[in-house]
């Protein structure tokens, strides 16, 4: 009964990959964008392994020149990421895409896309090189927030740039393109004047630039827009500090919006199912909110169907298997709850802080703290830890998974974890 249990909660996981897919063709065990092929942390990869560590279940560790936070993407068998490669004097960042073997760990290419200008200045848990690139097709789009936006070809070469998104950031960028049909969205939210942005993914031109309604006082946020499909029109929800907008990707038109009590440097990329939104406002006090995708205009006082404060996260992203949803607070305390009315089953401090954000493989929940700690839960009502696993090493980026991997970024280093010692 359990196992048949574990098998419905893996399946609803499953579907909701395959109607949120907005990457296109590709393996089944690629992960092209972040997030993986939903964006939202679910994988159908099969025997992910359990147990690791700094000398235990590690096929290989390539080392990465420079200071990056974006999480890995992978497909065809290559991985994907960028880096901020520091001069060795007064000069500026080298801004970088490199490709690896995803067998191997080797290097095949190591690209400059661009040279940071002006100010160096961001948080000490960003780096210059913290939007995780997308992967679709033949091409890689890498975005270095107002540094800049590329398309590269897979064997590293350049096809386009375009600069001419400009925007003063607060503490650096961190947000990651999506793709929807032939547009290559993100978010722009600056200390003024923040908008949403969309670029022809074959040219590099602006499509569209929306800017965002709501006069936020603290107006910076890092989110990563995410492409739903609801109230039978496909839709771009996009948080930003005070708001939540809905968007029409085709134009750029907005759709809806949800305000929020001046929450701001909102990082968590939503998700969604059951025919709602689940947002975290992030800082200064967050709160989870569960939105129906709905209406026009302004549709808070209508359109939420219910709040949660307690463990909501500042950073990390949330997961929803089946009925529940899960996500861990910045600070360690992880929950369950149920996604249709927001009961908690569960709260548990699992120790450590977070940054990344949860992923869903093989039937359990993998979480990743920023001690380097990988911690494993069975989805359920139920709080069940099933293993916990030390790299050694800081880490703020995201899983990367396929059959028979894990690929986790540290601070200097990639590594490939697999099941070794089950062979």
């Amino acid at each position: 009964m359990l196992m048949f249990a574990l098998c419905f909660l893996v399946q609803n996981g499953f579907t909701a990959q395959r109607e949120n897919d907005s990457t296109g063709s590709g393996s089944a065990v690629d992960w092209p964008q972040f997030r993986g092929p939903s964006g939202q942390g679910i994988s159908n990869a099969r025997n992910v392994p359990l147990n690791w560590g700094s000398s235990s279940n590690i096929v290989w560790r390539a080392e990465i020149s420079g200071v990056g936070w974006s999480s890995p993407v992978l497909r065809g068998g290559r991985l994907y990421v960028t880096t901020a490669v520091m001069a060795t004097e007064k000069g500026n960042p080298s801004l970088r895409a490199l490709c690896l073997d995803a067998d191997s760990g080797k290097i095949l290419w190591d690209t400059e896309v661009f040279v940071h200008t002006g100010s160096t200045y961001i948080h000490n848990k960003n780096s210059h090189a913290s939007p995780t690139p997308v992967v679709e097709d033949d091409r890689l789009y890498v975005h270095f927030g107002h540094q800049g936006t590329a398309c590269l070809d897979l064997d590293g070469k350049v096809l386009w740039r375009n600069t001419t998104l400009k925007y003063s950031p607060v503490h650096g960028s961190g947000g990651s393109p999506i793709l929807v049909d032939d547009a290559l969205i993100f978010n722009c939210d600056g200390a003024s004047d923040p908008f949403v942005a969309a670029l022809n993914k074959k040219t590099g031109q602006i499509l569209w630039k929306t800017a965002r309604t709501l006069d936020a006082k603290k107006k910076f946020s890092f989110s990563t827009p995410l492409v739903i499909h609801a109230n039978g029109r496909s839709q771009v929800v996009s948080p930003s500090s005070g708001a939540v907008y809905g968007y029409d990707p085709k134009d750029g038109r907005e759709l809806w919006r949800v305000r929020y009590a001046e929450g701001y440097s909102v990082v968590p990329r939503p998700v969604f199912g059951h025919g709602l939104v689940f947002i975290s406002t992030a800082f200064d006090n967050p709160e989870v909110m569960a939105i129906r995708p709905e209406g026009q205009r302004d549709i808070t006082d209508t359109h939420v169907a219910w709040t949660l404060t307690k463990g909501a996260p500042k950073t990390p992203s949330m997961l929803l298997v089946g009925d529940e949803l899960y996500f861990v607070s910045d600070g360690g305390i992880a929950s369950c709850v149920d996604a249709k009315t927001g009961q908690v089953h569960w709260t548990e401090r699992v120790g450590g802080n977070y940054s990344a954000s949860p992923l869903l493989a093989a039937g359990r929940i993998y979480l990743q703290n920023e001690e380097g700690i990988g911690v494993v839960l069975a989805p359920g009502k139920t709080f069940q830890e099933l293993a916990r696993n030390s790299i050694g090493e800081r880490t703020l980026a995201s899983y990367a998974v396929t059959d028979g991997a894990l690929f986790i970024r540290t601070e200097a280093h990639i590594y490939r974890v697999g099941n070794l010692n089950n062979q």
